[in-house]
């Protein structure tokens, strides 16, 4: 790979991680590291363009009908595609099936990109993430597989320790915050072959456990707010996504976001 290239596009497919959630702009936006990568990759090319695909709660089969043609045509110098995750926390799901659609998407993709970057997925620590476990890493083994088949990078973001860390994620104990993202977005870019500009592997520094009381009451406050609402929309088939519209749905010029 050419190291410092210069990237002119980048158009980025998914769910909730690549949308941005949960790292929120003052103005109740979501930016992510797709937007903070695409911050940085405009200050390197002068008319740099960028499309975020991404729809929270999207399983593959929708990223495969909804986004993966789409994002061929625009024939990007990058595409990022990070898929199937929402699947395998589903209480039932057909591996096979999703393994199926990744290779479908990817096939689809690589030919059509200058680079396909593909991820395994950082995971938090804990009880609800270990039922998963086998799952998530039957996923990340056929990513391996398909990047070597088709000559894409992967960016493994689940064997970095530090992203497990609880602080990196928000109280809904699915979505990273913005530190979190930050480090993803410097996790592409040094995939990419671009100059580090920070360690995003680095572990957070040490802290006061937090307290019996505090627990208990963070779990009670998840459980209302997330969890809850979390297991009654896989109950109900509905998803947080349903009818909402991608960010940038267009492969357009693309104008740094201001703030944090």
């Amino acid at each position: 790979m050419q190291i410092n290239a210069t990237y002119n596009s980048l158009v980025a497919l998914g769910d909730s991680f690549t949308e941005g959630m949960s790292d929120l702009r003052p103005d109740g936006s979501y930016r992510g590291w797709a937007d903070i990568l695409a911050d940085r990759l405009t200050a390197r090319a002068p008319g740099f363009r960028y499309a975020n695909l991404a729809v929270r709660g999207k399983l593959i089969r929708q990223i495969v009908d909804e986004q993966v043609e789409a994002a061929a045509a625009m024939k990007a110098d990058v595409v990022t595609l990070v898929g199937g995750l929402n699947d395998t926390l589903r209480p039932k799901v057909d591996m096979g099936r999703v393994r199926g659609l990744l290779t479908e998407a990817v096939e689809q993709l690589a030919p059509s990109c200058g680079r396909l970057v593909l991820m395994r997925s950082p995971g938090r620590n804990g009880p609800v993430m270990e039922r998963f476990r086998p799952r998530m890493e039957e996923l990340f083994t056929h990513i391996d597989e398909l990047a070597a088949r088709h000559g894409a990078l992967v960016v493994d973001l689940y064997a970095a320790p530090s992203l497990g860390d609880p602080r990196l994620w928000d109280v809904d104990r699915l979505h990273l915050t913005t530190d979190g993202h930050r480090r993803v977005a410097e996790a592409v870019w040094q995939a990419l072959g671009l100059a580090p500009e920070e360690d995003w592997r680095a572990p957070l520094g040490p802290s006061s456990p937090a307290g019996w009381a505090s627990r208990r009451a963070a779990d009670a406050r998840f459980a209302r707010e997330h969890l809850g609402p979390w297991i009654g929309r896989r109950l109900t088939g509905r998803s947080s996504g349903d009818g909402r519209a991608p960010k940038r749905s267009e492969l357009l010029p693309y104008e740094p976001s201001a703030g944090p």
